[in-house]
């Protein structure tokens, strides 16, 4: 007895180092089949890969926190890994409205290597992010617009209907539109369209799949490029990252940035296209915005960005009008 003890103490001491494994703790706010969570277990696969086996993730079975706090909770150590939006926590996070604005581009995946190249080669962006280890920065696909009501085919249809945004500076952008909106998370916008407390949300195509409002929804106008998008951020605890060993920080650096913020974007246009597909069958009509409607958001968008770029330097961003510009011109080149 006494030897088969000895042997079974050999064996666990023998198989100690494989059970060694650094679990890094993932959490999402959204479903289980949304493209953000695909997106992060493909990421959490490829670091598995990189370090052979020696890191290893763990998804949670809920969030941490709702999505307004999951910066910080990945800052306090809640979870190790998670992303969140900007905008919803207003007022935080000033540099990264960059990828906000109206008409920027048509892929979610050109967009998102553009704006992790440039945020990533400006400090300023990293620095407003103190406390957390930013894996990569990325945007969903172009914004649309979406109601229960009625087309929307010009600046007025817009007015008089009770809109539902995520905050940032699709947020702003309504406001000069001159609609009626309320800040709140994507995933209330069933409860909210379904029981008619809003008559419309501005979202990519993916979410009215992932949100499961294409049966609700009943008008949609795209416009070239997107009437506006949202800036997220895929993050890590910073005190977790630091005690990795160097090989691991290795895994997970080149699982990350524009790397990260490809795979995300590849999930999202999928989605997107599929989207499109649903509207179809759930007899949405989709109208494309004129030259006129086009114009009359530019002319009204134009102003946000001079006062975003005012703002940002304010804040220590150097050249904020030019850092757009160059934003604009990487999309450009992603897009070819």
């Amino acid at each position: 007895m006494k030897r088969f003890l000895l042997s079974l103490a050999a064996a666990a001491a023998f198989a100690a180092p494989a059970g060694a494994q650094t679990v890094l703790t993932t959490s999402s706010w959204v479903p289980p089949t949304h493209a953000l969570t695909l997106a992060q277990k493909e990421w959490c696969e490829l670091v598995e890969k990189n370090a052979k086996g020696k890191i290893k993730c763990n998804q949670l079975p809920r969030a941490v926190a709702a999505p307004q706090g999951t910066f910080d909770a990945v800052k306090n150590g809640l979870a190790d890994v998670s992303f969140t939006v900007h905008g919803y926590t207003p007022g935080r996070f000033v540099f990264t409205q960059m990828a906000e604005f109206p008409f920027l581009g048509d892929s979610a995946e050109s967009i998102s290597a553009a704006f992790n190249k440039v945020a990533m080669k400006h400090p300023e962006f990293l620095k407003e992010h103190e406390g957390v280890k930013v894996l990569a920065f990325f945007t969903h696909g172009p914004g649309i617009v979406f109601n229960t009501k009625k087309p929307v085919t010009k600046l007025e249809d817009l007015q008089g209907l009770k809109w539902r945004v995520g905050g940032g500076m699709v947020n702003e952008i309504s406001k000069v539109l001159g609609m009626n909106v309320t800040l709140k998370p994507a995933p209330e916008s069933y409860e909210l369209l379904s029981g008619g407390v809003m008559d419309g949300t501005l979202f990519p195509a993916e979410s009215i799949e992932s949100f499961k409002i294409d049966k609700i929804i009943k008008h949609a106008t795209t416009f070239p490029g997107g009437l506006y998008n949202t800036s997220f951020v895929l993050l890590m605890n910073q005190a977790k990252y630091d005690k990795l060993s160097a090989d691991e920080k290795k895994a997970v650096d080149a699982a990350s940035g524009e790397v990260a913020a490809r795979i995300v974007g590849r999930h999202w246009d999928k989605v997107d296209r599929r989207a499109y597909g649903l509207m179809q069958a759930n007899n949405v009509q989709v109208v494309k915005a004129d030259a006129r409607f086009v114009g009359d958001v530019k002319a009204k968008a134009a102003p946000l960005e001079q006062k975003w770029a005012k703002d940002a330097e304010a804040k220590g961003l150097k050249d904020a009008a030019k850092v757009l510009a160059e934003f604009r011109s990487e999309i450009a080149r992603q897009s070819k």
